[in-house]
């Protein structure tokens, strides 16, 4: 497996960056992750933070050196992060829980899966055409999928999210795949800090000019430019495929191919902190949002 990839992300006119990403792979695959912390909700970097750890470490624990089964390893990592992060705002006492949203991108032999919940977006560039971009999970795009016709003002935020991880209700989430690569097909993830302040043309016909080294951080600083001196967090990782036949050595590139089965690479600090799975559905949910109530009602009770 061999592959380029390129991450970058700024603070842009934000007190703080609530955005992570990151990657991990093994012989046989690759994961690639971001995840946008939650204005207006505690501690969004800390969702955002634990989403990643608790993913990467599922993956390292999941892929020998492939992961099996795609589909049930996206669900139980998004269900295991966000009973973490309920968890966590249980042990905390926090009057609201941390909220991040999340995609995920998993390259394995000659194909690509990703899923996503949320705002922060996927696009699968070939050629210079956009073949596949991740629809929101914001009120705003909800309402264009059931009105596509409808021309009336854009009234709806774009922000509002009607999922993610971390909120007191089971996340809803997409899986797409297999989608077959190619030589030279691009997949990026990013923000809302990028796709906020520019649009999809703009990501496309950059994305397909250059190598993905290039194009990310010109892209960034375009986002950056554009959004002022309030600009949102901007952060993206792009991935661009290669074949062996085509594999041209540059300092973003990595070939797998000559590493043990048992080595496992990640710029993400890998965490597993709850090695039971077998709670990991609507009623281990509804406990933890249990746990996280009662915890507020104590708190509350302290402070009156």
């Amino acid at each position: 497996m061999k592959f380029s990839v390129f991450q970058i992300s700024r603070k842009g006119g934000r007190e703080k960056n609530e955005d992570r990403m990151g990657y991990c792979y093994t012989k046989g695959s690759g994961l690639f992750l971001l995840a946008d912390g939650m204005g207006g909700h505690p501690e969004g970097e800390v969702a955002a933070q634990m989403a990643m750890q608790v993913i990467a470490g599922l993956y390292q624990s999941q892929a020998n050196p492939e992961i099996e089964d795609i589909n049930a390893f996206f669900t139980t990592a998004i269900l295991a992060a966000h009973r973490q992060i309920l968890r966590y705002a249980a042990e905390k006492g926090l009057t609201d829980t941390p909220r991040t949203t999340l995609v995920a991108a998993l390259v394995q032999g000659t194909s690509a899966h990703w899923v996503h919940c949320g705002d922060s977006r996927l696009y699968f560039v070939r050629s210079g055409e956009l073949l596949a971009r991740t629809r929101d999970h914001s009120y705003l795009e909800q309402r264009k999928r059931l009105k596509p016709d409808n021309q009336a003002p854009e009234l709806t935020n774009r922000n509002v999210l009607y999922t993610c991880l971390g909120s007191p209700s089971r996340p809803e989430f997409e899986i797409t795949g297999p989608v077959q690569l190619q030589q030279g097909d691009r997949i990026l993830l990013c923000s809302d800090g990028l796709w906020g302040s520019l649009d999809d043309t703009d990501i496309v016909f950059h994305l397909g000019q250059k190598p993905v080294g290039a194009a990310v951080p010109d892209l960034v600083e375009r986002a950056l430019i554009k959004g002022g001196p309030r600009s949102d967090n901007v952060t993206v990782i792009a991935m661009e495929w290669e074949t062996p036949d085509d594999f041209a050595s540059t300092r973003e590139s990595i070939s797998t191919d000559n590493i043990d089965d048992g080595v496992f690479a990640s710029t993400v600090q890998a965490g597993w902190v709850d090695s039971s799975l077998d709670d990991l559905d609507d009623a281990g949910i509804e406990r933890s949002i249990a746990e996280i109530n009662e915890a507020i009602r104590r708190t509350s009770a302290r402070r009156s």
